[in-house]
């Protein structure tokens, strides 16, 4: 049942095709009890702004036309068009809708480009337009696109070397900046400090306290911005900071000039600020954590954005170098002998500040919501620093997340340098996102796992099951780049008279709107239309079985369980994916009932219950040895990367380097372990290069600098190559791990390798093999078990 290594290598170029969505099943069974047959849920992951290249039209200039309320679907190349009468017809709710006077020169032989059969996902710019319904449009109308916003919040309770990391990445990320990007400096410590960099004849700080906590209107009330941002001012983003703001203007829009500035205008008293910036000076007793007020600074950061820039795409980017222990927030207390919180004490309720921690993040998340702004966090420290309680905030406003060792690792430096950067190693920040959902009338939306948050916006299309953020077709997305990727959870409820014979429709649509800030700043709205057929569940499993997407199964399954296993107490995760597994197999397997000899699995289902062994064992279901921050980080990374991405997450890829053959993949076994070998894992969050024993012997007596050995030497090279491209085209950057066998690092590789060879089995082991000191079934022993059960009668 193990599937061979290198079909998969082989795929096709872009799995995730030209409209970046991909379906568990592309055939869907008809009625409810079928749909639950099939065991693995109807679910699409789509990426809302992936690269504009995958595009088949360049960006449309003009407005999108949009079906009558209430479907309010957009025009796309399935509608039926009537050319001489002017009428298209709604594929989705079957309106007839007439074009506007402006289509009038339609025809046969001229199409507009979003009728195009090949521009199922299209583009529109929106330049000064007046919103199109149900997508607002924050921005100030016909004036220059805002700029984008950064403000910058610095943990100074860290010790001076790594003050000095944070400092050095800071001058490289400013000066990679546009020089109109507006920019503000917040640092804490026991305190913390608001610099006006408006003030640059001396250095001009705010302090507040950090031990309690401060309402929004206070914060405004100390900045003297009381009025800023309250119904009736002028809003900002009309005047994005630039020459021609001074003095004159109302108080309203000074704030701007005085905290958050152009990148050209305060370049050197940031410099200066730098320079002079210190470790906090608050003297920590002996046998106490140092005192941070992590909350305050950040409820400080939002009040600030949401005075200057309410509705601008602007992003609170935090450096946190240790846990919160003071004020809101606070994770764990001053005293050392208290340790930070680990999965048993959340398993047991013996964490006493974290409820209220995430009650006061889940408080700064509506908030930052509201405003349309992204929190984003880079933890670098060897102890916790609070994600587990941060994922709420982070999570909603669709902020990025990178969690170190220090500040000097590169994994914070080049992940934190890769969000400035342009060119091809861009992220394509973009902002303000809005996603709607339009689908065919037996669909029901059951909600998203992702980073978005819920605009409440019910209606006929919202299920009764809740999965994640529910009860809504439309889901803000303060931030998003071309990596975000959205898990949309479906019901099928067919209604009585679709049922009926004769008025059955093949086919079914599903339509994505997304509205958003472009990183250049002008309001974009992509739409993109698939279709799919309907099959008779009950009569037809061939056209399911041809329909199963494997990969994208095992995605959705591990977002499903992680979810399930923050949500409810007593969910036994390991249990409940055997038992999926062993029903999709029986009702999709091909066997004579109690004859497990008889198993096989066509060719679309053959990687699943490896997908399944893998996940079983991975980091998403085994908390064991990870901390709840921890945990929250690989599971906020594995909601929001593609499918591609996400499966090297749950089962890793493993290349064999030799003198004998090219480079190729081989199993993630640890019988592809040999002595002259060198593997590369790439298992997403690390990329380790393995060196076998007679490798790395060779290696040591330094045989790669002898001329004669020049092959050997290009060996050596060739997996630091390979990682080299691997971590350059990843955010976050991921940790690379260099080791030998036997050496202390290779359980980085020992760990995800499945157990074929155990202490138990020693004594048949080739020799330069290795074995795994485990009581865990290999995978062979878990397919038998598997075969058995699922051909039980």
């Amino acid at each position: 049942m193990a599937a061979d290594p290198s079909a998969a290598a082989a795929a096709a170029p872009d799995p995730d095709g030209p409209d970046a969505v991909r379906l568990t099943w592309n055939a869907w069974p008809r009625s409810k009890v079928e749909a639950s047959r099939c065991v693995v849920p109807l679910a699409a992951a789509i990426s809302p702004v992936r690269s504009p290249e995958s595009l088949a039209s360049p960006p449309l200039p003009y407005p999108p036309l949009r079906c009558k309320p209430p479907c309010s679907a957009l025009l796309n190349p399935f509608a039926r068009v009537d050319f001489a009468a002017k009428i298209w017809i709604c594929p989705l709710c079957f309106s007839r809708n007439h074009f506007p006077p402006h289509y009038a020169a339609i025809s046969e032989s001229n199409v507009p480009a979003e009728l195009f059969p090949q521009c199922s996902t299209v583009e529109y710019l929106l330049a000064g337009a007046a919103p199109a319904a149900g997508v607002p449009l924050h921005q100030g109308g016909p004036h220059a696109p805002p700029p984008p916003v950064f403000l910058f919040v610095i943990d100074t309770c860290v010790i001076e070397e790594e003050l000095e990391y944070v400092k050095m990445s800071m001058r490289k990320a400013v000066a990679l900046l546009p020089e109109h990007a507006l920019v503000g400096l917040v640092t804490f410590g026991t305190q913390v400090h608001l610099h006006e960099l408006g003030f640059s004849d001396l250095s001009k700080i705010y302090v507040f306290r950090g031990t309690k906590e401060i309402s929004k209107e206070q914060i405004l009330d100390q900045l003297g911005l009381a009025g800023a941002g309250r119904p009736g001012f002028p809003k900002m983003p009309q005047q994005p900071g630039g020459p021609q703001i001074n003095g004159m203007h109302p108080p309203a829009t000074a704030g701007v000039t005085r905290f958050l500035l152009p990148v050209s205008d305060c370049e050197c008293t940031l410099s200066t600020l730098l320079d002079e910036l210190q470790p906090d000076q608050w003297p920590v007793e002996t046998g106490n954590r140092a005192i941070r007020c992590t909350g305050v600074a950040l409820s400080v950061a939002a009040g600030l954005l949401g005075a200057c820039m309410p509705g601008t795409g602007a992003r609170i980017i935090a450096l946190l170098g240790g846990p919160c222990t003071e004020g809101p927030g606070m994770i764990v207390s001053k005293d050392l002998s208290e340790p930070v919180r680990s999965h048993k004490d959340l398993d047991k309720d013996a964490a006493p500040h974290f409820q209220k921690a995430v009650k006061f993040y889940d408080g700064l998340a509506k908030q930052l919501v509201s405003q349309g702004h992204v929190l984003d966090v880079f933890a670098s420290a060897l102890d916790q620093v609070g994600l587990a309680e941060m994922k709420v905030a982070i999570e909603r406003t669709g902020g990025l997340v990178v969690l170190s060792e220090s500040f000097g690792h590169s994994v914070f430096k080049d992940s934190f340098k890769c969000i400035f950067e342009g060119g091809e190693q861009s992220l394509d920040l973009s902002f303000n996102g809005t996603l709607e959902i339009n689908c065919s009338k037996d669909i029901k939306v059951q909600g998203i796992i992702g980073p978005c948050t819920s605009l409440e916006k019910k209606g006929a299309l919202c299920a009764d099951t809740v999965v994640g953020q529910g009860n809504t077709t439309a889901w803000k997305m303060c931030g998003l780049d071309r990596n975000t990727s959205l898990t949309v959870f479906f019901d099928v409820s067919p209604s009585e008279r679709s049922s009926q014979p004769g008025h059955q429709n093949p086919d079914l649509y599903i339509q994505f709107v997304t509205s958003y800030q472009h990183p250049e700043g002008q309001m974009r709205i992509r739409v993109t239309t698939i279709c799919r057929k309907w099959v008779d569940g009950s009569t037809n499993t061939e056209e399911l079985v041809e329909g199963f997407d494997q990969e994208t199964a095992a995605v959705v399954l591990a977002r499903y369980i992680s979810l399930k296993m923050e949500m409810e107490e007593e969910f036994d995760a390991t249990r409940w994916l055997d038992r999926s597994l062993i029903r999709l197999c029986s009702r999709f397997g091909d066997y004579r009932k109690d004859d497990p000899s008889s198993f096989s699995l066509h060719s679309n289902f053959s990687l699943f219950p490896q997908f399944m062994f893998n996940l079983r064992r991975s980091q998403f279901v085994q908390v064991f040895n990870n901390s709840p921050d921890e945990t929250a980080y690989f599971r906020m990374l594995l909601n929001r990367e593609s499918i591609t991405n996400s499966v090297a997450m749950i089962q890793p890829s493993l290349i064999s380097f030799s003198f004998d053959s090219p480079p190729s993949p081989v199993f993630l076994d640890v019988a592809s372990i040999a002595a002259d070998r060198i593997l590369l894992l790439d298992a997403y969050f690390s990329v380790v290069i393995f060196h076998g024993m007679t490798i790395a012997q060779w290696r040591n007596m330094g045989y790669q600098n002898q001329p004669e050995h020049q092959q050997f030497a290009q060996l050596l090279q060739a997996p630091h190559e390979e990682a080299q491209t691997i971590i350059k085209g990843r955010f976050p950057a991921p940790r690379l791990v260099v080791c030998d066998q036997h050496g202390s690092q290779a359980r980085f590789l020992l760990a995800k390798l499945n157990p074929s060879a155990t202490y138990n089995s020693a004594h048949d082991v080739p020799p330069g093999s290795d074995i795994i000191f485990t009581d865990d079934v290999s995978f062979q022993v878990f397919c038998e078990h598997l075969q058995r059960l699922a051909v039980q009668s």
